[in-house]
């Protein structure tokens, strides 16, 4: 490759010690992440409440819960708005720029977390249809967050620490997690001391307080203050360089704007961007022979890995709060009044948080540019599957009452080889190794596989997962496969994510060029192999 055929722009942000702009990029991109994982996450603190308020059924022994079906939508539609928005941001980056489109997606997310609080009337329809309406528009911009988010980081970091800068971003999700948590123990702590109530057996009506309607809708309001504070900041963002030199052709502009962001003088290079864009080389569209040759198998690397391990990484949903009750961590529903139960399930939630997610996370920023995001990805799936197997064969083993510790360990373990590993890498690699004209749309399609695995993980199972004896199914839901099957189908899946793994390339250490092959010459030059 030759070394003078680099945009200086280019070359400048590549070879760019860690300064102060890389910093604030990774805070900007990194709030939206926040939010996201606030706004995905902080629904699975409230949904026992919402049953117990707005589906009481007068039943003396056990509180209102949410219907099957309700259950699966209020906490699903924000899965599929955020598809669609994967796909559709994805796209409108490649064609409008990222930054536009940025400033969008932010804009949504806060109109929409707002709104789901402000669901409108007393009945239980009208307010579930709102409350899922406005989380479809709000999955929508999250989902816009992934693509925008991983493709700015990437084109603004430099060689060296790119893979860290991507993964600092993502990693804020464990923040955001541990947020959702924090504010639900607050606001139900708050509200527990002012409006105290007896516990549901001892009186079924009373244990629900008339107050406890603002405490989800408190919560789930919150979302939208990280999203506010940063979206100032994302409007001063200047375009990213490759962006503009590679897709919009301006060259001047990106020398113009990065030496600002990097106070180094650049010289606008006009004739080398046109010389750069217009070879053949540089422009197949995604659906060309030319993209299926050169990137086809990367993109069923990225898209199958991201599907599987979402597969396995959002089922686990479902064992949380059977682990919970089972170490004794949450007691039986019974014993407690509605607000004493978010309090209760925010805080266990915290702690496994704190213990694994956060973590691992920060394992992968600390080491994904020393040992690669190959190894880190074989690395997690491995020790993923091995887990996963370790839980399942033995599966009634872990059940007995003497060894529900070792069962949360082993838990807690699966979840920290999830982000310090597949959950990490899988977000990375398809904001490196695509063309830039086509990065924002491919890392969109990524992901939208990533959510498809997602709905199947956190649907799917929770039918699956159901015992295979009629009579002691939760109420609503038809027999299923049984927890102790449905682990072994998730080890399945976390031994499949390992061996598609090996279709994804290696960018440790290289430029976005390099991998993308947006800058090598014509194979032959002069005879000579450049």
């Amino acid at each position: 490759m030759a070394g003078g055929q680099q945009l200086q722009v280019l070359n400048a942000l590549d070879v760019a010690k860690t300064q102060w702009y890389h910093f604030t990029a990774i805070v900007i991109a990194g709030m939206g992440f926040f939010t996201d994982a606030y706004d995905l996450f902080c629904i699975s603190l409230v949904t026992k409440l919402l049953g117990r308020i707005y589906y009481f059924e007068g039943d003396a022994k056990r509180p209102g819960g949410l219907p099957p079906n309700v259950s699966a939508a209020v906490t699903g539609v924000a899965f599929c708005g955020t598809l669609a928005g994967q796909l559709f941001f994805g796209w409108l980056g490649d064609k409008m720029g990222r930054k536009k489109v940025y400033g969008m997606t932010l804009m949504i997310m806060i109109i929409c977390s707002i709104a789901s609080g402000l669901s409108f009337g007393k009945d239980p329809k009208g307010v579930v249809a709102t409350l899922c309406f406005f989380r479809f528009w709000l999955g929508f911009g999250i989902g816009g967050d992934y693509p925008l988010s991983a493709t700015i980081m990437s084109e603004y970091a430099n060689k060296k620490t790119r893979g860290a800068f991507i993964a600092a971003v993502f990693a804020m999700q464990g923040f955001g997690i541990l947020a959702g948590g924090m504010v639900a123990i607050i606001v139900s702590a708050a509200f527990k001391a002012k409006y105290d109530a007896p516990s549901y057996i001892a009186d079924p009506v009373g244990s629900t307080v008339s107050q406890a309607d603002y405490v989800w809708r408190i919560i789930l309001m919150f979302g939208a203050i990280p999203a506010a504070t940063t979206y100032y900041w994302r409007m001063k963002m200047p375009e990213t360089a490759r962006y503009t030199a590679l897709v919009a052709k301006d060259a001047k502009r990106a020398a113009a704007d990065m030496t600002k962001v990097l106070q180094v003088e650049l010289e606008a290079e006009q004739d080398k961007v046109e010389k750069l864009t217009e070879a053949s080389k540089n422009q197949f569209g995604l659906f060309s022979k030319e993209f299926l040759r050169r990137h086809g198998l990367h993109l069923v690397g990225t898209t199958t890995t991201w599907f599987l391990l979402d597969i396995a990484f959002y089922s686990q949903n479902l064992f949380q709060k059977d682990i919970f009750s089972a170490v004794g961590w949450i007691p039986s529903a019974g014993t407690m009044n509605a607000i004493e139960e978010v309090f209760r399930i925010a805080r266990a939630q915290t702690l496994i948080a704190l213990c694994s997610t956060v973590p691992g996370y920060w394992f992968t920023v600390a080491l994904i540019d020393h040992i690669g995001r190959f190894t880190i990805q074989m690395i997690g799936f491995f020790f993923m599957t091995v887990f996963m197997f370790a839980l399942a064969i033995p599966y009634n083993h872990w059940t007995e009452h003497d060894n529900r510790i070792g069962f949360v360990i082993m838990y807690a373990l699966t979840f920290f080889f999830a982000n310090f590993g597949p959950n990490s890498t899988t977000f990375i690699v398809p904001a490196e190794i695509f063309p830039a004209r086509l990065r924002s749309t491919c890392h969109g399609i990524s992901a939208a596989a990533g959510k498809a695995g997602a709905m199947v993980g956190a649907f799917g199972f929770l039918y699956a997962a159901q015992t295979k004896d009629k009579t002691k199914t939760d109420p609503g839901y038809p027999p299923g496969i049984g927890v102790k099957n449905s682990l072994i189908v998730l080890g399945v899946c976390n031994l499949l994510g390992l061996l598609f793994t090996f279709l994804v390339p290696e960018s440790k250490g290289k430029s976005l060029e390099e991998m993308s092959g947006e800058q090598e010459e014509e194979e032959m030059e002069n005879g000579t192999p450049v």
